[in-house]
């Protein structure tokens, strides 16, 4: 017996006629629940906050130590409640990976997500004539003197993941020596990533907030734990969490491995005050079930992926939800 139930009749249907339901009901239900371990971070930090003071002198709502986990085989985590820009989400990893630290790549690519860090340095110089982040960032995007003076963020990410310098000078490339350890000794308890490098923290445009991250192998399956110090969890932790799977999924195709689970540790997690009325708006919609993360071609090398190579589909969102970045 085939029964068609409405997704508004659910919440009814679900405790009067549970025996009704056939598994594609019960399977569509559960589908659109997923990211509500996301909104139930949001809530959380809604109800039980502290209101605190912050560098950027917006001010925040904070919570301090809290745990997300998705199993990546129930769909791709991407937030739903609000559309999110996938090219940002993957040419960022892409720039990562490719252990750059200037935004001149992604201006290239259409992505401005760290603009504002670098516009705010240009400002204090005295060659600043108050051009806005869109004119500046046309200057960087067309002038290669100029992007590779006002375009540097310092030794981010891509620096810490690709060319971390050691004692005597030593680089390691920890991207390298991650992927060469999963393949050959899977069972480490040392597949760790850091860019928490306290020698060059004062000479980056803005510490890493996602800082370490750790990848584990059982019965065939990758996950990956990520642990954030300090996390913007309206605009943020939406692209961290796609970031990171994203990033497992890659991995887990190179390596012909299963997929596990993402799990997402913070230390200081928070919404700006500024921030509190879109979240209040996204937690009043109903979330879509999610998409799914497909790769158009074999591909053997976590550094041979391109923009092209990921596509995602059936992804399903409501409209964006305007909020401005703190710097």
């Amino acid at each position: 017996m085939n029964i068609k139930i409405e997704p508004q009749d659910f919440d009814s249907m679900w405790m009067t006629v549970p025996m009704i339901l056939n598994y594609t009901s019960i399977f569509v239900f559960k589908d659109t629940e997923k990211m509500r371990t996301y909104l139930d971070l949001l809530d959380k930090i809604l109800q039980d906050g502290t209101d605190k003071s912050d560098r950027t002198g917006v001010g925040t709502r904070s919570l301090f130590g809290y745990q997300m986990r998705f199993n990546l085989n129930e769909g791709f985590p991407l937030v739903t409640t609000k559309e999110l820009h996938l090219k940002s989400i993957i040419y960022e990893l892409l720039w990562f990976l490719k252990g750059e630290t200037n935004i001149k790549y992604l201006i290239d690519n259409g992505v401005g997500i760290w603009n504002d860090w670098p516009f705010e340095n240009y400002k204090k110089n005295e060659t600043y004539q108050s051009e806005t982040i869109q004119e500046f960032a046309k200057k960087i995007k067309e002038d290669s003197v100029f992007a590779d003076k006002w375009g540097e963020l310092g030794p981010v990410y891509g620096r810490q993941w690709r060319h971390w310098e050691g004692l005597n000078g030593v680089k390691v490339d920890q991207i390298v020596d991650l992927m060469t350890q999963l393949k050959n000794n899977p069972d480490s308890r040392r597949h760790i990533v850091s860019a928490w490098n306290p020698t060059e923290i004062g000479n980056m445009a803005l510490p890493p907030c996602h800082c370490l991250f750790q990848f584990y192998i059982a019965d065939g399956k990758l996950s990956c734990h990520l642990y954030q110090r300090s996390a913007d969890v309206f605009l943020g932790v939406p692209f961290n969490i796609a970031s990171y799977s994203l990033f497992t999924y890659m991995i887990a195709h190179v390596l012909d491995l299963k997929l596990g689970d993402f799990v997402h540790t913070f230390g200081d997690v928070h919404l700006y005050h500024n921030h509190i009325d879109q979240a209040k708006l996204q937690l009043s919609r109903e979330p879509f079930p999610l998409p799914s993360l497909h790769f158009r071609r074999q591909i053997n090398s976590i550094f041979d992926f391109e923009y092209d190579d990921i596509e995602i589909r059936d992804y399903q969102f409501h409209p964006k939800i305007k909020a401005e970045v703190a710097v």
